[in-house]
């Protein structure tokens, strides 16, 4: 249940490699209007961060899947993980949001992306869902590369090659390429001070693989202290296109407040997901 690895509960996921510049800027369009209707759009607004369970919250409530739709999901990733995701309500502060509660084996393999890539190939994920997640883990095994002076292909993902993340990772760009936004906006990202235990010991926050993919992106202070993004929020962003800025013109059809497993203390928590209906006749 808990995850050790995202967003706040962890000091873990931390390997993940990267390489700035030019390959960071992926910037894709995903799903553009369906037939007469008008395009659509997504945003994040990111109060206290983003990890990769605050992201499967807020992807399974934008999508509306059930939870029969998700065990299915889940078992063409890895048969391993049926059952293993639950929407559940969580109240911070006596405000109720959603978090997605993971409940999974302990598992510990070290995978390279080769490994990775395989087995993301060999699964029963849509050909789109496939290459976000292809992409997601290039661009960790590129910044832990950058990090730990390696090629990315010589680079052994620990913490996020286990389960947790293969699960955090593949779910939510499954969800995302069924949502299928035109656009996909998420605010500043916020970053504090302070540190993360990982499998090297204690590091400064933001963890050296987060620090290699905030390459050009816009951040803004945050109160807390520790983690805000951990490195699959990060590399997912970068890899499903997003721009940052503010709340696009829109009309609001679905929103969600989610949490994820760290909660700040005298700061604003959690991430609000909006999603809806964008175009000329939203603008001011």
């Amino acid at each position: 249940m808990s995850r050790k690895h995202e967003h706040h509960d962890h000091g873990h996921e931390h390997k993940h490699e990267h390489k700035h510049e030019h390959e960071y800027g992926h910037d894709h369009h995903h799903g553009h209007s369906h037939g007469h209707h008008a395009p659509s759009v997504l945003t994040i607004r990111a109060n206290s961060g983003l990890s990769g369970d605050m992201l499967l919250a807020g992807l399974l409530n934008m999508t509306e899947v059930d939870e029969a739709e998700t065990v299915a999901m889940l078992a063409a990733i890895m048969p391993e993980l049926a059952g293993s995701v639950r929407l559940v309500r969580k109240q911070v502060n006596h405000i109720g949001g959603w978090h997605a509660e993971v409940n999974l084996p302990h598992q510990h393999e070290h995978r390279t992306l080769a490994d990775i890539t395989a087995l993301i190939n060999a699964c029963g994920m849509t050909d789109a869902a496939k290459g976000l997640a292809t992409e997601t883990f290039t661009l960790l095994a590129r910044a832990e590369g950058a990090v730990h002076e390696k090629k990315p292909e010589d680079v052994h993902f620990h913490e996020v090659g286990a389960l947790d993340s293969i699960l955090d990772i593949s779910l939510t760009c499954e969800l995302f390429a069924k949502l299928s936004p035109a656009r996909f906006v998420v605010s500043p990202l916020p970053l504090a001070d302070g540190f993360v235990a990982c499998a090297h010991g204690i590091i400064p926050v933001p963890a050296p693989a987060v620090l290699e993919l905030l390459q050009g992106i816009p951040v803004r202070p945050f109160a807390g202290q520790g983690e805000t993004v951990t490195p699959t929020a990060i590399a997912l962003l970068r890899a499903l296109g997003a721009e940052f800025g503010p709340w696009p013109a829109m009309r609001v059809d679905r929103r969600a407040l989610v949490y994820g497993g760290k909660i700040f203390e005298d700061a604003p928590n959690g991430a609000i997901f909006a999603y809806g209906a964008c175009g000329p006749q939203f603008q001011q």
